[in-house]
């Protein structure tokens, strides 16, 4: 048997835990930059606000709503995930995370006669232990599983965990859920469903297997074998898969058109991919960066430019990967335009434990010393908080109040962002 366990809008969840006065009350959190809805608690969405809804536009309509917004707090986030974690760890055979907030859960060897008890025990004692409700569904393939959740996610009546153990409640369950919300089949097969006139995945699933097979590529096959209650679908795990390619990019706010401003975004995001290289101990070998104009505004000049950069000894240090984006900025940027989004990505990645350094211009020395650096940056962030300290590259000068001392600011926007109160002491104040 498989589980799988989701957290209850998770980073909702995650800020009321330490706010009791939040119950009840309609949250967002918001994308970096405070830009856009990226989660909403169940009373923001009885009110009807929709994913991905700019801030801006939820001011100027929800105004008299009461929504308390924030902004995204992943420091808090992964500790709590962290925690969640380590309980089930202790609780299931082996554990699998899958995002921030859903790990699936094998089972096997575990007794089914007990399964409903023990996990209605496990999301119990999470809520006990941490604060945060969690739902979790058990049936005999992952595709079952996650219906399975939604079932506890939505039914009080299941005390928070679905177990689908017999073909019965496999049929039943499948005959009322949506094929459009089943893992693994995205819009567009959707669309191509409800055009055979199948809406929900029992439908599906009572296709033939031929059928599928002639309408459908390989992840369409598996979904079909899942909801028949196979378990086909194999998931690497966290820790030993690694990426080939590492993305941050952002629309900014306003648009903008001073390249002193740029600088620090882009130094932002580069500084980002330098970090998840070293999270799952890698290194690049080219790096890209690209901006673009707001393409909406066919009233102002468009401009879209890209550019490349090979490092001679694959790197994952900050302060090389910053230093390079910025030079490839320096070569594409174009005066005189309102730019709307901007990127980096860093690709060619090696394990890290696998470095072929360049024969003329590898130096150890420095090498070693932007290693001990990025590594300090780290273990200072760690403790600290995200961001506690960062390259001066990375920051934007701003005048203070008085208009004339100069203070500086951190280019990413997280106006509203609540303490780390689970990684920093001085998040709590005594009264």
């Amino acid at each position: 048997m498989v589980g799988l366990i989701d957290c209850d809008n998770f980073f909702c969840s995650c800020e009321r835990v330490f706010r009791p006065d939040l119950a009840g009350k309609p949250i967002v959190v918001l994308s970096n930059n405070d830009g856009c809805i990226v989660a909403r608690s169940k009373e923001a969405k009885a009110l009807g606000i929709p994913d991905c809804m700019p801030y801006h536009q939820m001011m100027q309509k929800y105004s008299d709503a009461g929504i308390i917004a924030f902004s995204s707090n992943y420091t808090l986030y992964g500790d709590m995930s962290r925690r969640i974690m380590e309980i089930l760890r202790h609780e299931a055979p082996d554990v699998l995370q899958y995002s921030i907030d859903e790990a699936f859960l094998d089972l096997s060897g575990m007794g089914k006669e007990n399964l409903k008890k023990w996990g209605e025990g496990v999301c119990q004692k999470i809520l006990r232990h941490t604060g945060m409700p969690v739902s979790l569904g058990i049936a005999s393939s992952k595709t079952l599983a996650k219906v399975a959740s939604r079932f506890a996610k939505r039914y009080t009546a299941y005390k928070k965990c679905c177990f689908i153990d017999s073909d019965e409640q496999r049929i039943k369950a499948l005959s009322i859920f949506p094929v459009g919300n089943v893992w693994g089949i995205g819009r567009k097969t959707c669309r191509t469903l409800m055009l055979y006139g199948i809406s929900t995945a029992y439908q599906f699933a009572s296709q033939s297997k031929n059928w599928i097979q002639t309408n459908f590529h390989l992840p369409g096959i598996q979904t079909w074998s899942e909801l028949n209650g196979d378990d086909v679908i194999q998931i690497d795990r966290l820790n030993g898969a690694t990426k080939q390619s590492i993305m941050t990019s952002r629309s900014f706010p306003g648009m903008i058109t001073e390249k002193e401003i740029l600088i620090p975004h882009i130094a932002n995001y580069a500084a980002r991919c330098a970090n998840k290289l070293r999270l799952q101990n890698s290194v690049c070998s080219t790096l890209s960066v690209f901006i673009k104009s707001n393409h909406f505004r066919l009233d102002l000049p468009q401009y879209d430019n890209n550019g490349l950069s090979v490092f001679p000894t694959p790197t994952n240090t900050t302060t090389e990967i910053v230093e390079a984006a910025l030079a490839i900025l320096g070569k594409i940027y174009l005066p005189g335009i309102a730019y709307k989004r901007a990127g980096v990505m860093v690709s060619a990645i090696s394990p890290a434990n696998a470095i072929q350094p360049d024969l003329f211009f590898y130096d150890p020395e420095r090498s070693r010393r932007y290693r001990t650096i990025s590594s300090a940056m780290d273990n200072i962030n760690s403790r600290m908080g995200a961001d506690t300290i960062v390259l001066g590259a990375q920051q934007y000068a701003d005048k203070d109040c008085d208009g004339k001392s100069v203070k500086f600011v951190n280019a990413i926007k997280r106006a509203l962002k609540s303490p780390d109160y689970t990684t920093q002491l001085g998040a709590f104040t005594v009264g």
